[in-house]
């Protein structure tokens, strides 16, 4: 069966249609001598070494499963292009904008670009399905390994991984167990969601520089800013002085300055959590992450102490009950549903 994550990626897929939504594409550029037939080799080699990167999803008597194939049948994977440097970003984007096919291709695949003798670039996508933003890690080092293997002729003799996904979707549903059983990690963590979100508003109310569509675009952009080397040393003492993490002060920081915004007192914040809570699962290429909604309640004109020492406490009640997965909160809250807004937070 799928996992929890992937099944929620797997119905989206079939509400929208293949789409580039749940692309992860990831470019590096590679400069000095590349032995190209190592790199295929070496790609080749992290695919199979990684059940997730050669598993289609495919429907059987009405229910989606995970077909892991062998790892004879994996051929391919790497495409090579000559490409000029002034179309190289368009090509890229191009290229990363291709939509899967969960149903009979590889989760995964990557071009390499050819800008010169001594230089290329180097683009890897892989569906959301298959890895998560964790997952780069392992599998980038996976593939160096590889390919310096390759380069002396050799296969890669790395220690065998000590479980892989499908092993860790039977895990999961045995963990979790049933909603209906009381004494279950499932039913006691729907009910830790149902009494912490209960009564959330349903959409925050921000001033917006224009109109939400009627569908969400998924379009987004990006506003880079640097925080000074000062600030980064007050933010980690104000931490520490409160126990707490600085994720946590700049989760405080964010619902203050939403607060003062206009968009309440009542200001919920998701974020992912990696979901890895077992190191077996540490070098492993896989989707784990869940998405925890953070509650923050700013009323009372509290200090920004005040607020922190809210947040902490929040923050560890939620850690404490991450198992969960966000589609179940969703299903077990049953908020007002739109194709315009994320159901629980938009932030």
């Amino acid at each position: 069966p799928l996992s929890f994550a992937q099944r929620r990626l797997w119905f989206l897929d079939g509400l929208e249609g293949p789409s580039a939504t749940y692309n992860v594409p990831n470019a590096f550029r590679l400069s000095g001598p590349l032995r190209v037939d190592a790199l295929r080799c070496a790609f080749v080699d992290v695919i199979g070494r990684h059940e997730s990167l050669r598993t289609v999803f495919q429907e059987m008597e009405g229910e989606p499963r995970q077909v892991v194939l062998p790892v004879d049948a994996v051929s391919g994977g790497l495409r090579v292009e000559e490409v000029g440097r002034d179309g190289l970003d368009e090509f890229l984007a191009r290229e990363a904008a291709v939509p899967f096919l969960l149903s009979s291709d590889l989760p995964i695949r990557g071009v390499l670009v050819r800008l010169g003798e001594l230089e290329h670039v180097l683009l890897v996508v892989v569906h959301h399905i298959a890895a998560d933003g964790w997952s780069l890690g392992p599998l980038m080092r996976d593939l160096a390994f590889a390919y310096g293997a390759r380069c002396r002729g050799e296969e890669p003799s790395w220690a065998p991984l000590p479980v892989q996904y499908v092993d860790y979707t039977l895990w999961q549903r045995e963990l979790l167990g049933s909603p209906e059983d009381p004494d279950s990690v499932l039913r006691r963590q729907l009910d830790y969601w149902r009494e912490q979100l209960g009564g959330l508003p349903a959409v925050l109310d921000l001033p917006t520089d224009r109109p939400r569509p009627a569908i969400a675009s998924h379009q987004g952009g990006q506003v880079p800013f640097r925080c000074s080397p000062e600030l980064y040393a007050g933010l980690r003492a104000l931490a520490r002085e409160s126990q707490a993490t600085l994720f946590m002060v700049l989760q405080a920081g964010l619902a203050a300055l939403l607060t003062r915004m206009g968009a309440g007192e009542d200001v919920p914040i998701g974020s992912p959590i990696a979901g890895r809570g077992d190191a077996a699962l540490d070098d492993l290429v896989g989707f784990f992450v869940n998405t925890l909604v953070l509650r923050t309640d700013t009323s009372g004109d509290p200090t920004f102490r005040e607020l922190l020492a809210r947040v902490r406490a929040t923050d560890l009640a939620a850690y404490a009950n991450q198992d969960v997965p966000f589609e179940r909160v969703v299903e077990a809250l049953n908020p007002t549903r739109s194709r315009s807004w994320q159901p629980l937070f938009q932030v």
